[in-house]
């Protein structure tokens, strides 16, 4: 079971992940379901391979101990994978490299030994994610009022004037632009622009977010939505 209690200061990805915690001991997936949904994802258990097979469908990732009371894990992790691609992490106290090259041959995207960590797992959980379920290739050209943001040559024009920005004041603008209605959580910066999950959001977003406003020229090109994070705005 997880060591631990879930760190505040993890965070799930952009769309909230639906997880399929396959446990047979009700205290330990109780536990593991809870440290989940607070951090954003959505949860649920099963104590037995059979109920995991009829409920693997519904889900977008399955956390699946090995030791089951009905089949063995390594069957039903065959079974999910023959018949569907949804990633699977495997989670036991089987710890020798046999059982984890058998885990993995079973067709799981990834092997845990218990006890293990909770930020581990969402971090791995994190990693299944991104090399199953590419980010959706995000426009090449977006065009806001006067503004115009190039994604394949990082080009920013503004009434047809080039702007310069260094990566990361590109990256952040590009995240806003690509979701023009939407409120960007700091957390949501974090992770996708700065690749960090884990520290708390500080004084570096703030600083961008300030100097991106002073070269476009208008505080109102982004907007500060107290408490939540920002959104794009216009002139």
């Amino acid at each position: 079971m997880p060591t631990g209690r879930a760190d505040p200061g993890i965070h799930p990805r952009r769309e909230a992940l639906s997880v399929l915690v396959v446990e047979s001991e009700t205290r330990a997936a109780d536990s593991l379901v809870q440290g989940l949904r607070r951090q954003g994802y959505q949860a649920d258990s099963v104590a037995t391979g059979a109920k995991a097979l009829q409920a693997y469908r519904s889900a977008d990732l399955v956390v699946l101990d090995l030791d089951l009371p009905d089949i063995d894990g390594l069957e039903v992790c065959r079974s999910i994978r023959a018949m569907s691609d949804t990633p699977v992490i495997a989670l036991t106290a089987r710890n020798s490299e046999l059982d984890r090259v058998l885990g993995l041959q079973a067709g799981a995207d990834d092997y845990m030994v218990k006890p293990y960590g909770f930020r581990e797992l969402v971090a791995r959980m994190e990693a299944v994610m991104r090399r199953v379920r590419p980010q959706q290739i995000l426009e090449q050209v977006i065009t806001h009022g006067p503004l115009r943001i190039d994604a394949g040559t990082r080009e920013v024009l503004l009434d047809g004037q080039p702007v310069e920005m260094t990566r990361k004041e590109f990256d952040l603008l590009h995240l806003l632009a690509c979701q023009p209605e939407t409120v960007i959580s700091r957390k949501q910066v974090m992770t996708q622009v700065w690749d960090d999950s884990w520290s708390r959001p500080g004084r570096t977003i703030d600083t961008h977010v300030s100097s991106l406003r002073n070269k476009l020229g208008s505080s109102t090109w982004i907007i500060t939505v107290r408490g939540v994070g920002f959104r794009l705005g216009h002139p």
